[in-house]
């Protein structure tokens, strides 16, 4: 079996959210089920007298990302 990186996961799985992201906006006006989306939020933040740290992290996730993510982890086995 052959070591996979998880630096190249994480690159394709990026990539496949964000052409899914595309086609599903593309394609919003045919097929209307795939515009229909959900928003994740995740607000980290800490303060440690010497460092503070305060970040906003956003995805908003959508039919169409969700099966580019799919379609991502299926081309990631196949490697």
């Amino acid at each position: 079996m052959k070591k996979k990186q998880t630096s190249i996961l994480i690159l394709l799985l990026v990539i496949g959210l964000i052409l899914g992201s595309l086609l599903g906006e593309i394609f919003a006006d045919t097929l209307p089920f795939l515009a229909k989306s959900q928003q994740i939020v995740w607000h980290p933040q800490g303060d440690f007298n010497i460092l503070k740290y305060d970040f906003n992290i956003q995805v908003k996730l959508n039919i169409a990302s969700i099966l580019g993510l799919a379609l991502a982890f299926w081309i990631y086995r196949k490697l």
